[in-house]
């Protein structure tokens, strides 16, 4: 059976060679056909020998998810629904800045965690994204956006940054979701920083952990709640994983991590968590852990029970924040008109049942 490429880092690459009968350099030629040039067809790989093109052709694939919609909205956001088998979808959006241009990735099919504001944990759960769906999200967009800035050359690599943002929880797919990690980093494959690529958990303590002495990228922390009692309520993984052992994972990251500082995201949801009072609760909270806040207005979606904080609330609430000396901004909600704003991913879940698979339940040990 062929294999998957996609699903190879530099390493597993180098071991394919070798089965092969292929020296190692082969795989760094590899890496620049596949994800430098988003090459997937072997026989396009122009400096590589007929023989080893005819070789590769029958022991491997390149083979990305496979593209069901793609749609653009007014403010340019441009959302991809991807096909990963048995009526799943995921989905994947690309957000266009003047500076920048960041991808956000999905991890999972679903999400088992149910963070109650949020889509993709209200459609359930299937299964983990392996490497080549993850990184083949990745794969898509650069050649999509090339195609579409194909006139301007400055463009032609419009993703500069990665966020795991996307449907899922990324520590509870931790393997998969590192090697595709390492993929991003990698300068054969898509040559990102470290500070450019940000993965977002809801609380995987040892995940946490492993992912600092694995692969130390920016990191982002879903918080939502000042104190446990809330936090409770909207992020259920918090029972497991309370608040203080959260912050001290938090702690314990910063010691390798590629920015100073940990990001912290709240979703604003009206008369729940966006009063001054839970303002000031957040402020006493995190007075001994370096910091952003990212506050972000709650992007309804139907029967969630919440509505989002009005302007006026979320200003007030920034305001406190901001006297205390944290660092706060306030996410610019785009592409909701396609569904493509934080918190709309749902995809396609056939699977609706909110399993927790083994991989889960090994995270969250």
């Amino acid at each position: 059976m062929s294999v998957n490429l996609l699903d190879f880092d530099a390493k597993a690459l180098i071991d394919f060679c070798a089965g092969i009968g292929e020296k190692s350099f082969r795989a760094k030629q590899l890496l620049r056909w596949i994800h430098r040039s988003g090459e997937a067809d072997f026989a396009g790989m122009s400096d590589l020998g007929k023989e080893l093109r005819d070789k590769l052709s029958t022991a491997a694939i390149i083979e990305p998810p496979r593209v069901i919609s793609d749609h653009t909205a007014i403010d340019g956001t441009r959302k991809w629904l991807l096909s990963v088998g048995a009526g799943n979808g995921i989905e994947t959006v690309f957000i266009p800045e003047t500076n920048r241009g960041t991808l956000c990735i999905s991890s999972q099919v679903g999400c088992a965690l149910a963070c109650t504001f949020c889509s993709t944990g209200r459609q359930g759960f299937n299964r983990n994204l392996t490497v080549a769906e993850i990184i083949g999200q990745l794969w898509w967009a650069n050649k999509a956006l090339a195609e579409e800035f194909q006139e301007d050359a400055a463009r032609s690599r419009a993703v500069t940054n990665v966020v795991m943002m996307g449907m899922g929880e990324p520590l509870a797919n931790f393997e998969n979701v590192v090697t595709a990690l390492d993929l991003m980093l990698d300068d054969n494959a898509y040559g990102l920083s470290r500070r450019r690529v940000t993965v977002s958990t809801s609380g995987l303590v040892p995940a946490m952990d492993r992912l600092r002495e694995r692969c130390p990228v920016a990191l982002a922390v879903s918080l939502h709640a000042p104190n446990d009692a809330l936090r409770d309520q909207l992020v259920p993984i918090n029972k497991k994983y309370p608040i203080k052992e959260l912050l001290a994972a938090c702690q314990r990251y910063l010691q390798f991590a590629p920015r100073d500082f940990i990001t912290f995201e709240y979703v604003m949801l009206e008369g729940v968590n966006d009063s001054l009072t839970h303002a000031r609760e957040l402020v006493q909270l995190v007075q001994h852990t370096s910091c952003k806040f990212n506050l972000i207005p709650f992007n309804p979606f139907p029967g969630s029970g919440y509505r989002r904080s009005s302007p006026e609330a979320v200003r007030l609430f920034r305001d406190v924040l901001m006297q205390a000396g944290l660092i706060t901004t306030v996410r610019k909600t785009r592409g909701d008109d396609i569904a493509a704003a934080c918190g709309q991913l749902a995809g396609k879940v056939y699977d609706k049942t909110r399993r927790v698979n083994r991989e889960i339940v090994e995270a969250t040990r």
